[in-house]
């Protein structure tokens, strides 16, 4: 391919980045190159976490909360994201673990649902991973207690950091979020 097309595109920054961004593919396909899981990491205390990608609509800073009466301590409360309100629960709290007060780093990690979005408090985001098959340690998630281990879908290892997957859809699908009436 030859220069000139991304000369073109040097005044459309989007343009350039989907055209760089295909010709990458193409490389990595031509090269032979493993293909690559992507998903969302995250921290619970010191533990490395993941959430794949189409669970994720975005990430927020903690926002203004309105506690709901009688609810659960994991539930932290209700707050109005552009308009819509969404219930935000603390992902420690949640599994079982105590949760600090919240700190400089937290995140609020907001789950893609079809019917009902809802935010998770996590200590911190490191931002997207990518991993390859060979990165699988499905050991790792035999190690881990319930109720946290029933929503894990595997683990990775990479560059000596264990990364578990965590599903926001089995923890939503498990009905524990329906008892958040303490």
């Amino acid at each position: 391919m030859s220069e000139a097309p991304l000369r073109e595109l040097r005044e459309q920054p989007f343009a350039l980045l989907a055209e760089l961004d295909q010709r990458l593919r193409a490389a990595r396909f031509e090269a032979g190159e493993e293909q690559f899981w992507t998903g969302l990491a995250f921290r619970l205390g010191e533990e490395g976490y993941v959430v794949p990608g189409d669970e994720v609509r975005e990430v927020l800073t903690p926002p203004p909360l309105t506690r709901v009466p009688g609810a659960a301590d994991w539930l932290l409360g209700v707050a109005n994201v552009r308009g819509e309100l969404m219930p935000i629960c603390d992902l420690r709290r949640l599994a079982g673990y105590p949760a600090p007060a919240p700190g400089r780093d937290s995140r609020v990690v907001v789950f893609q649902h079809p019917q009902a979005p809802m935010g998770f408090l996590v200590d911190g985001i490191y931002g997207h991973r990518q991993f390859v098959p060979g990165d699988q340690k499905h050991a790792l998630v035999d190690a881990v207690a319930a109720p946290l281990g029933d929503w894990l879908l595997g683990a990775f290892v990479r560059d000596g950091a264990s990364w578990r997957v965590l599903s926001l859809h089995r923890l939503s699908a498990a009905g524990l979020l329906n008892q958040a009436a303490a």
